[in-house]
């Protein structure tokens, strides 16, 4: 279980008090004052590395559930005084790779339980920062949630203007002279934009509950969680506006692809033409027919030999000038 816990700690007045003893114990001790609360941070834990966090707050087991298998979609419910929330966590690695991850929180008045599930967005950055920030540390477990969810949103918008950057990149790539085939790196780019979108546009309404004032434990933080709100909806309207983008981007190479098509076919079909003068002369003398103009005069084979390139050099002028070679 020590491997499984992240970091564990007291509360009190917007000061983090170091925990002695087990979770019975720092459980305890944060209830003896109205004013603490337990944090315990979690990772990857197993059903059976759970117990003991379970049987001393007494957590729902379809949440229990939940928090050990992971692979949930976001959302908030209600379980007597507690609210379980799950985010999700969201990392971009290029070229063109999103892998989601999973943090969920177990929100009492007294205690925070926060699971994660995948490498995204540690928490040990977040709670330094919030440790830094007395004033809303000291407004109870709603600052604990606040701060996820605004360190998630946060990484949101960085990875939503990571995705921008490689939309203009293909977009480069398509218009640029000697351009390679980049139809799967698109359809890959698309695909991640939608993977993404089931990470953030699903925690839209899970905020907006919050802002509503449906949650009790967050009363105090509200007003941060509308300006989460606000950054969520703005990266929510960049990522609609991404997958648009990339769609036009699809329409606009495979239109380059069949025009390039279509010269390749004109420059094929112009200089079929051509060889067809020669082909259609050389075709009627190779008949071997004894009774053919000029087959015994001196001059007959190198006259027969200009006529070809006068034809084939007149219709090349012809097909030059009307853009077709």
């Amino acid at each position: 279980m020590a491997d499984v816990i992240i970091d564990c700690a007291i509360y009190r007045n917007g000061f983090r008090e170091d925990v002695d003893g087990g979770i019975s114990e720092a459980l305890t001790t944060a209830r003896s004052d109205g004013d603490a609360f337990l944090w315990i941070g979690l990772h990857e834990p197993s059903a059976e590395e759970f117990d003991e966090v379970k049987k001393e707050l007494r957590l729902h087991p379809l949440a229990i559930e939940d928090a050990a298998n992971g692979h949930q979609r976001p959302k908030l419910e209600h379980y007597g005084d507690t609210v379980f929330v799950v985010l999700k966590t969201v990392t971009y690695t290029r070229p063109t790779a999103i892998e989601l991850g999973e943090i969920m929180l177990f929100v009492g008045k007294d205690f925070v339980i926060t699971v994660r599930h995948g490498k995204a967005n540690p928490l040990r950055e977040v709670r330094r920062r919030l440790e830094a920030d007395h004033a809303l540390l000291a407004s109870g477990t709603g600052a604990v949630l606040y701060s996820v969810c605004d360190d998630i949103v946060d990484s949101y918008d960085r990875i939503a203007h990571d995705i921008e950057a490689d939309i203009i990149d293909l977009e480069r790539r398509i218009f640029t002279r000697g351009r390679d085939d980049v139809t799967e790196d698109i359809y890959t780019l698309k695909r991640e934009i939608l993977e993404f979108r089931t990470a953030e546009d699903p925690l839209i309404p899970v905020v907006q509950e919050i802002v509503k004032g449906r949650v009790a434990l967050c009363a105090k933080t509200e007003d941060r969680f509308r300006n989460v709100l606000d950054h969520l909806l703005r990266a929510d309207q960049q990522i609609d506006a991404h997958n648009e983008l990339v769609t036009n981007v699809l329409t606009a190479h495979l239109a380059l692809l069949g025009k390039q098509q279509n010269e390749d076919v004109r420059k094929i079909s112009a200089w079929a033409a051509i060889l067809a003068i020669p082909t259609a002369i050389a075709g009627i003398y190779g008949m071997n027919f004894s009774h053919m103009p000029e087959l015994r005069w001196t001059y007959g084979y190198p006259l027969i030999l200009t006529f070809m390139g006068t034809g084939c050099f007149l219709l090349y002028r012809k097909l030059k000038k009307s853009g077709w070679l």
